[in-house]
């Protein structure tokens, strides 16, 4: 590939045209095309006039719409991690579940009511025959 269909396809994609227009255009396989946008990390942006409501949940901070990609509602990692860190317990679950333990018999509260263990000594206990040692810290009067 060419310096100048390299940079052919940067602008096209940047246009917004598809792997398939792109390759056709300049007559090359649409693999190759794919290939050079994702080493480049060159993504198509969605221009359309709808994007102006999608803001990032932490910051506030305008977001782009990447074409044929799931909405994003971060605009980074820092401000996803500090927004779950922010609002770990106000996800809404179920409850806890009080459940008794396959291997111990011992008392336990989660929120997954499909477990079986209260901890991970029980179940490699239960699984392969060794004497379980771990503190219950979850036991339930």
């Amino acid at each position: 590939m060419t310096g100048i269909q390299k940079q052919n396809i940067q602008d096209m994609r940047r246009q917004g045209l598809s792997y398939a227009k792109i390759a056709d255009s300049l007559g090359i396989s649409v693999n190759t095309v794919k290939s050079f946008c994702r080493r480049s990390r060159l993504n198509a942006v969605d221009t359309s006039s709808d994007t102006g409501n999608e803001i990032c949940k932490q910051c506030g901070k305008q977001l782009k719409k990447i074409i044929k990609s799931r909405p994003r509602t971060f605009c980074s990692d820092k401000c996803r991690f500090d927004w779950w860190n922010a609002n770990r317990m106000k996800i809404k679950r179920d409850g806890v579940h009080n459940l008794i333990c396959n291997h111990c018999g011992g008392c336990f509260g989660s929120y997954d009511k499909n477990r079986k263990y209260c901890a991970h000594a029980c179940y490699i206990s239960a699984r392969f025959g060794k004497e379980a040692r771990h503190d219950q810290r979850a036991i339930l009067p």
